[in-house]
């Protein structure tokens, strides 16, 4: 039997004579509090030796059970789970508010708690956290400290109470018995009978079956036309995938949409467990009562090799046996155990040596003969040969493998690469019908004579540099203090001592050209065609040498007796924000206009983020520093507030800078990656769908937050209320705009880690690849990126502390942080424009 949710141990509830105990519904204005003295009624639950579980509704199936034709059905709970910790664990209890079943083995015993759903696994409370169904309809789950963990979002929707139903969904109801909210919308790890996973909704495995959190590592979602099972990664890769009927799973007796599942005894549930299977259970009322896995799901299709983690990362499965790579043709070893024994690698493998990107010349691939991959789907197109399969892997940093499969010879073959190496497999060709090879990327080490003789060949080369550059320099400035003294000699002029003090950068081959201040006031006609401002300057249209050009002068740069100035392409468009705020009176951009747009800023932070020698994140992603040329040809631009990122960090340290509205919520903590910019993007992408801004005061309180309003919509399944309803063709192509904002919800997870790359995205907006759909919307609008606590609150916060965010937990926070008291303006957080 796998890991499972919970200690399956048996908790016995001890019923008072005579008492009626079953309730379904809870009304508005209630609190409730997660303690061990808690009462149902004048029903006392007591934890025994298994789990604790405290009803807050239950509906109670049958409480004598003692005919067959009447033991078929759980009972339900919906309240408070609580799992004792082990004696190595801290003192604290974990918690959970859940929906859970019971199986009545008497009159007077409940036993072994079953979850089927939790609010925010990720999230345990502590004994006295209290779940609050406030008056205006919305169900706030607080831990101990009145810290927000949960909530169901749906304040001002008519709630008028809260059901249990009889097959374990818990449903928020309007006054006229219609559901504003139910939990099968937001399913965890279990499906139970009668339970339809749509389009988007995904099961996530936990870590273990006494670890209640989840470790995004391993799902399974339903997206068009079809079930599918992913190990998460840079993009995410498909280990399983069954067709379906419709857009939709359901889970019914002997089905599960269209895998065929044995029959029920008794009660069943279906759990995505830890190790990427989905396994049936069932339990057994004979001599041992207990919840018996009766299908392996999975295992009717795929073999144990075909799962992603059952030799972990970089491990060969072969046969039942797990074993790390090695090359055949010498004794060297790039990999161990990464527990450290040889004899038990099912753990997987670790690299003696960490791939480096900024040492690629010392990259080698490992080749594996007879070895093949659970994903083989991202394709390196021009890659037909093995020996250009594996050149297009050394080439690319990101590349940690390439899996070759072939036919009769290795000239032409479907070459697929890897982010992130999971299990690998050993074949036999003879009997899959195909050849297979796995080239596995190495960092060789460079013997002690070879670094030596680097480091002195590098020391003399910066030296030659730094020699060269100086001799240059000083003939430069020679040169042109010669020049201009005979000219001044001639026309009896004389010259700015500062302008002589400067170095001519132009001079120099490569360098960007220098002008002269008088040389930008002529293009310019005295700077008086201004196209836009900023917070830090103005932009004005100008004419040099026949060409018209944009004159950015950086206002509050300027310094005594010099200037500032920058001069860029002339975008005959102007920015973005004036053809989708309709500020202008201009007519709607058509859906294939803007779904151009939307790739052409796609591949621009592709390039900055996976084509440069170093990273480039933006960090002011925005309508307004998206310019477009005369075909509407979308470019990225204003780069003052960008930082250069190495390719080996994972996060860097900066303080907070952006615009209001487009900033991720990891700023909070300081520590970023490029992945800000994905979520700015995701912002973007709305603006241009919506036809309006992410944060527009002129609309109703409930629609000023464009995100807010996103989540909303997405939670209720009425996306096509979010297009820009002035373009026509914007409805005539619903599918395709309903698809960009699922991949912009993809781009807004709160969790920056589950974002994907830019280059997936690319993939995504090309037809490579289709859309992850983030079926729990985690994201959260960062208008200002504040947290909701009071200055002392936040600079007394603890590491392991959660950071609230527009009333959510953002992040787990990891050193001290400082907080604003009040919104930045734009001008603060943004840089010149």
């Amino acid at each position: 039997m796998g890991p499972v949710l919970l200690l399956l141990l048996v908790t016995a509830v001890r019923l008072t004579a005579g008492q009626g105990v079953d309730r379904p519904t809870a009304n508005l204005s209630s609190i409730w509090t997660n303690n061990a003295s808690f009462f149902f009624d004048k029903v006392i639950y007591t934890a025994g030796t298994g789990p604790d579980f405290r009803p807050i509704v239950l509906r109670v199936r049958h409480i004598v059970l003692r005919s067959p034709e009447t033991s078929k059905g759980p009972s339900l709970g919906a309240g408070f789970i609580c799992r004792s910790p082990s004696s190595d664990e801290a003192d604290d209890t974990a918690c959970h508010f859940a929906v859970f079943m019971l199986i009545n083995s008497s009159d007077i015993i409940w036993s072994s708690p079953q979850v089927v759903w939790s609010a925010n696994p990720n999230h345990p409370i502590k004994e006295n956290a209290t779940l609050e169904f406030t008056s205006d309809g919305n169900l706030i789950l607080h831990d101990a400290d009145g810290s927000l963990v949960w909530s169901s979002g749906t304040e001002g929707r008519s709630v008028a109470g809260m059901e249990l139903t009889e097959n374990g969904n818990l449903v928020l109801f309007d006054r006229m018995k219609a559901t504003v909210w139910q939990s099968f919308d937001h399913p965890t790890n279990v499906s139970v009978p009668g339970q339809s996973l749509l389009e988007g909704m995904r099961l996530t495995a936990h870590t273990s079956g006494t670890n209640w959190t989840t470790q995004y590592q391993m799902y399974m979602a339903v997206l068009s036309y079809g079930l599918y099972a992913y190990v998460e990664s840079t993009p995410p890769q498909l280990y399983f995938s069954r067709w379906a009927a419709e857009k939709k799973v359901t889970f019914t007796n002997g089905s599960l949409g269209s895998i065929t599942l044995p029959a029920a005894n008794h009660t069943q549930f279906l759990r995505f467990e830890s190790d990427g299977h989905l396994r049936l259970y069932e339990w057994s009322a004979n001599v041992r009562e207990e919840w018996v896995m009766v299908s392996d799901v999975m295992r009717m299709y795929l073999d144990d090799c075909s799962f992603p983690t059952v030799c972990g990362d970089y491990g060969v499965c072969t046969g039942r046996k797990c074993i790390c790579p090695s090359p055949s043709d010498s004794g060297t070893r790039y990999f161990e155990p990464m527990d450290g024994k040889k004899a038990n690698q099912n753990q997987g493998c670790l690299p003696n040596t960490p791939v480096s990107c900024q040492e690629m010349q010392h990259h080698q691939l490992l080749t594996l003969p007879d070895v093949s991959y659970f994903d083989t789907s991202n394709i390196i197109r021009d890659a037909r040969s093995r020996d250009d399969c594996m050149q297009a892997c050394l080439n690319n940093c990101s590349c940690k493998a390439v899996i070759f499969r072939y036919g009769p010879n290795d000239s032409y073959g479907k070459c697929s690469w890897l982010t992130d190496v999971f299990t690998l497999q050993q074949i036999n060709p003879d009997t899959v019908q195909y050849n297979s090879s796995a080239y596995i990327k190495v960092q060789l080490s460079p013997s002690p004579t070879n670094k030596r003789m680097i480091l002195g060949a590098t020391f003399a080369c910066i030296g030659i540099i730094i020699m060269a550059t100086i001799a240059v320099t000083l003939y430069v400035q020679r040169r042109r203090k010669k020049l201009l003294a005979q000219k001044c000699a001639t026309f009896e002029c004389q010259w700015n001592q500062d302008i002589d003090g400067d170095f001519d950068f132009d001079q120099l081959p490569g360098m960007p050209i220098r002008f002269s201040y008088e040389k930008m006031r002529e293009c310019t006609e005295d700077f008086s065609k201004k196209l836009g401002e900023g917070g830090f300057g103005s932009v004005f249209q100008g004419k040099l040498d026949g060409e018209t050009v944009a004159v950015k002068r950086l206002e509050s740069a300027m310094q005594e007796k010099s200037h500032r100035l920058l001069v860029y392409e002339y975008m005959p468009r102007g920015s973005l924000d004036r053809w989708i705020y309709y500020r202008h009176n201009n007519a709607p951009l058509d859906w294939g206009t803007r779904y151009r747009i939307i790739l052409d800023i796609a591949k621009g932070l592709c390039y900055l983020h996976e084509e440069c020698r170093r990273k480039i994140a933006h960090l002011d992603i925005k309508p307004q520093n998206i310019l477009l040329d005369e075909k509407y040809n979308a470019k990225l631009a204003d780069f003052g507030l960008s930082k250069l990122i190495d390719r080996d960090q994972s996060r860097v340290m900066t303080v907070m800078r952006g615009t209001p509205g487009y900033l991720a919520p990891e700023w909070l903590t300081s520590r970023i990656t490029e992945k800000v910019d994905i979520y700015s993007f995701g912002v973007v992408i709305m603006e241009i769908v919506s036809g309006r801004t992410c944060i527009d005061h002129s609309e109703h309180a409930e629609r000023i937050q464009l995100i807010n309003l996103l989540r909303e919509k997405a939670q209720n399944n009425n996306l096509q209320d979010m297009i820009d309803k002035r373009s026509p063709d914007m409805v005539s192509n619903l599918e395709e705009v309903i698809q960009m904002m699922k991949l912009a919800m993809w781009c807004l997870q709160s969790d920056s880690s589950r974002r994907p790359s830019m280059s997936t995205v690319v993939k995504v907006l090309e037809g490579a690849m289709t859309v992850e759909t983030c079926a729990y919307y985690n994201f959260f609008n960062a208008d200002s990126v504040i947290p909701v606590q009071d200055n002392a609150s936040i600079h007394s916060a603890t590491p392991g502390d959660y950071i609230f965010f527009n009333g959510h937990p953002v992040m787990p926070i990891e050193h001290n942080v400082s907080a604003y008291s009040a919104p930045p303006q734009a001008s603060i957080l943004s840089g010149p424009r």
